[in-house]
């Protein structure tokens, strides 16, 4: 089990006395959430699971920005055809690119149900989003995700100016299960020589299997993804206790036992979250290894906050920050000054 530094218990354990109520905003949404999909919606057969996700992510959909060009591709990778969806604003220039992986505990989710959310990153941070509908589990589990995540790079470098995207600028992010492919995919091009990546952005992601982390144990049933549903999906993903999957860093990033030259990362960290000790352990590995890493912890909000952004002003204010993020990251290279929100 992956254990956190003993001043990052301390520090944790501060913030844990002293974390706010859940914004009513982002209560709200997360009522509607449960209402659709409670607990025992990990026992539902999965097309039923999957489309009632797609329901809950439209009713929170919002319109379109103005001046995006927005069209799906196919390309060949070695398990069949994958799909992916551009979001390129107005304009001829080549533009950084940022590469999107959705969440859904890589049981869940589609370009359908992260779509409004790439539509005003692109918008607000200038950037051509690409994102990857890669394979599910449990019918494909892990390394398929891995897979598609290293094929589509290998399809943006290739194919991504046709589409607007400066392959020379380029950042991968994604939430929950998307910042573990996104992490996953930072420390594979390291391993493997000079990265293509300036910069990473995990959004409340999942990094690893301990389920017994303090915010695991005080979060279990009351975020708007319980513990339950954390492990149902961890399990469909890398195999039961004892699969070669759960001993493999590019499963588990927090594996991992060398971060030096990975590329900055901006992480984000919800206190009402079952996962939000594990974004904490990551940034405190980061920053020891001399990695640029900004941590923004959100005290009031949970699981999913982007998708209660429109619902919910410190949803918002996170939001903003994360486009802040890429923004920065895919023009620059660093991490924005601003956009921090310090643990203490």
């Amino acid at each position: 089990m992956t254990k956190a530094s003993p001043a990052l218990l301390a520090r944790l354990d501060r913030l844990a006395a002293s974390r706010p109520p859940l914004d009513p905003g982002m209560a709200e949404f997360r009522m509607k959430l449960a209402a659709a999909t409670p607990p025992e919606a990990v026992h539902w057969p999965l097309e039923r699971q999957r489309a009632a996700w797609d329901t809950v992510c439209k009713a929170w959909q919002a319109p379109h920005p103005p001046g995006l060009s927005i069209y799906d591709d196919t390309f060949a990778s070695r398990h069949g055809p994958l799909k992916l969806r551009i979001y390129r604003p107005e304009g001829a220039d080549h533009r950084p690119g940022l590469l999107y992986f959705h969440g859904g505990g890589w049981v869940l989710g589609s370009l359908e149900t992260h779509d409004d959310m790439c539509a005003e990153l692109a918008t607000g941070a200038d950037v051509v989003v690409a994102a990857l509908d890669y394979r599910l589990a449990p019918e494909h589990p892990f390394p398929a995700q891995y897979e598609d995540v290293l094929a589509f790079l290998d399809w943006v470098m290739a194919e991504g100016p046709t589409h607007g995207i400066d392959t020379a600028r380029v950042i991968a992010g994604g939430d929950s299960a998307g910042g573990q492919m996104t992490a996953s995919l930072a420390i594979a091009l390291r391993d493997s020589g000079p990265s293509a990546l300036r910069g990473q952005i995990l959004i409340y992601p999942v990094l690893d299997a301990d389920g017994e982390t303090q915010s695991y144990r005080r979060n279990a049933t009351s975020s708007a993804l319980s513990r339950q549903e954390m492990l149902y999906y961890l399990d469909a993903f890398l195999g039961s206790a004892g699969s070669p999957a759960r001993q493999d860093k590019l499963a588990l990033p927090l594996l991992e036992t060398d971060y030096a030259g990975l590329p900055p990362a901006f992480i984000t960290a919800a206190a009402h979250d079952t996962l939000q000790d594990e974004a904490f352990i990551f940034a405190e590995r980061l920053e020891a290894a001399g990695v640029p890493v900004m941590l923004r912890y959100e005290p009031e909000l949970d699981h999913s906050y982007m998708r209660a952004r429109h619902h919910s002003a410190p949803a918002f204010e996170g939001f903003k920050a994360i486009i802040e993020a890429a923004k920065t990251l895919a023009y620059h290279g660093i991490l924005p000054e601003a956009a921090g929100r310090g643990p203490d």
